[in-house]
């Protein structure tokens, strides 16, 4: 089982309390203090009285995409040094039960998200070339290409990392149960994203989404008994997002080949993914895995394992 790997490590529950604390200061203290420093040399004394949003357009659209996801890296390293050091586990018990690190899975979910995504997107192009403006610049571009193959796997994993890994494991460990690290995460997961632009274009209906999305990666992680799927998954969405469409409204926004200049409205558009798009995808992971005993592995008990005695134990 995932959450029991956490077993090999020391489970303790200050040491999460310690390891939240290391990995937040490595994510938005230190990793955060380049792109803070860089807006303020930018933009000279008038830093203070500029808004969230103009905060975020002072440097180059390339420059601020590298720095912001230069935060997540450093939290990544952070989290990885909490994990091997402070909980004494290996990053593979971290991210999966199998005996090594299955990448096919991880290229499978990159690949289901990613074919999906520029599918839907050429066919909303073509079917209203209003919403969209070619943003496509050949260096600009190349210069993201080569930031976000890089970077936004990075991102990701530390998200995946945090929540699937780190967070689901301890938990579920402390809860004695599979259900609460599941809810648990997925509502931090889809709450950390509050702050969004998205959220003030689109209204809290959008949260939703984002706690959706939590749900269905925490859903791969548990039934497939690893993070392989949901680590493919979010890198292959944040990805394909990052270099296909970009807004005035997004979190990033990037240099990329398209740029949707709709008007957008919380509607379809959001409860589509959560009520149709989510459950295809399970029920593909499911049948090319062949998850069986939903039930167990979503609600199920976490208990410690039995130690191994040997014959002169017993």
């Amino acid at each position: 089982m995932f959450i029991q790997q956490a077993y090999k490590g020391k489970t303790e529950w200050w040491r999460y309390v310690i390891g939240l604390v290391i990995i937040f200061l490595g994510w938005q203290l230190f990793g955060a203090l380049p792109w803070f420093g860089a807006v303020i040399l930018e933009a000279g004394p008038d830093v203070l009285t500029l808004s969230q949003e103009e905060w975020m357009r002072v440097l180059d659209s390339n420059l601020n995409f590298f720095l912001l996801l230069l935060s997540f890296a450093v939290g990544l390293a952070a989290l990885l040094f909490v994990v091997k050091y402070l909980h004494g586990q290996s990053i593979k018990d971290a991210t999966t039960s199998r005996k090594k690190v299955d990448w096919g899975r991880f290229f499978f979910g990159f690949s289901i998200v990613a074919i999906f995504t520029v599918v839907t997107t050429l066919i909303d192009y073509n079917m209203q070339p209003e919403d969209y403006l070619w943003n496509f610049k050949t260096v600009p571009f190349l210069i993201l290409a080569a930031i976000a193959l890089i970077m936004v796997p990075l991102q990701t994993s530390f998200e995946e990392y945090l929540f699937r890994g780190y967070l689901m494991q301890g938990i579920g460990v402390l809860a004695g149960n599979r259900w609460v690290p599941l809810v648990i995460t997925s509502v931090v997961f889809g709450s950390l994203h509050l702050f969004n632009p998205e959220v003030e274009k689109l209204g809290y209906i959008i949260m939703v989404y984002y706690i959706g999305t939590g749900f269905l990666l925490g859903m791969m992680t548990l039934m497939d008994e690893g993070m392989e799927l949901a680590l493919g998954f979010h890198a292959g969405n944040n990805l394909v997002g990052a270099l296909l469409v970009t807004a005035d409204w997004t979190a990033f926004e990037t240099n990329s080949v398209l740029k949707d200049v709709s008007n957008p409205e919380a509607g379809l558009d959001i409860l589509l993914p959560i009520l149709i798009v989510y459950p295809i995808f399970l029920f593909l992971m499911a049948r090319t895995y062949r998850w069986t005993n939903w039930k167990e592995r979503l609600f199920g008990k976490v208990n410690r394992p039995e130690p191994i005695k040997f014959p002169e134990e017993i």
